[in-house]
């Protein structure tokens, strides 16, 4: 499991090929421009445009990567979509899989197996409030076989909301992971809204993700 302080390696998935790295100076933080919004639904309409008429072996290759992913097909066209990017990385949180450290050992068997099945993408998880996150990750690595590249403890629900972004993005900076490729699977409002604040590619419900097929 990698570890999530400071002076981790960037992800191999963090950048996409042919994706140029920043420029000297770049902080790598996201673009601060004007026009942004209208960019995106713009980009969202033409890829939603495309998605009828792609060549059967594209399409091939999507199917086969959404089973990769652990997602049925058109939520996974949907992201592409929506976002433009493919996906680098699932957000669990610990309410999504039911967990706290000291019952690591009963995350059931098929969710297990969901995790342990992904491939492609990072797994990163949100460990419950005033919990010790990494501590449960390794346990989930010891007693489930299911590894994460990070892991820290989710912020208070009645916290600010730019809390629960601040510890999302905390989550991803020191792998480098594009916000909009990250899919967070989660089960309450405000895990939702940090979704969202973060600027994740989707929140998805943990019921929907699990019983994808």
């Amino acid at each position: 499991m990698s570890d999530s302080r400071a002076g981790v390696p960037r992800s191999p998935l963090a950048r996409l090929p042919g994706e140029g790295g920043p420029g000297i100076g770049h902080n790598q933080g996201p673009p601060i421009n004007e026009g942004h919004g209208l960019r995106r639904v713009a980009w969202r309409k033409a890829r939603a445009a495309l998605l009828p008429r792609l060549p059967l072996e594209v399409l091939k290759r999507r199917v086969a990567r959404a089973k990769r992913l652990g997602l049925a097909y058109p939520a996974y066209a949907s992201i592409l979509a929506g976002t433009g990017r493919d996906v680098v990385a699932f957000l669990f949180t610990s309410h999504a899989l039911g967990l706290r450290l000291a019952r690591a050992h009963a995350l059931p068997e098929a969710k297990a197996a969901k995790l342990r099945e992904i491939g492609g993408a990072e797994r990163l998880l949100l460990g419950p409030e005033g919990e010790d996150a990494a501590a449960l990750a390794e346990a989930l690595e010891r007693e489930r076989r299911v590894a994460f590249a990070g892991a820290r403890p989710e912020p208070p629900l009645a916290a600010p909301l730019p809390e629960g972004r601040q510890a999302v993005r905390a989550l991803l900076a020191p792998l480098k992971l594009p916000a909009d490729g990250v899919v967070m699977i989660g089960d309450r409002a405000e895990e939702r809204d940090w979704a969202e604040a973060a600027r994740l590619g989707r929140f998805m419900a943990a019921g929907a993700y699990f019983e994808a097929r």
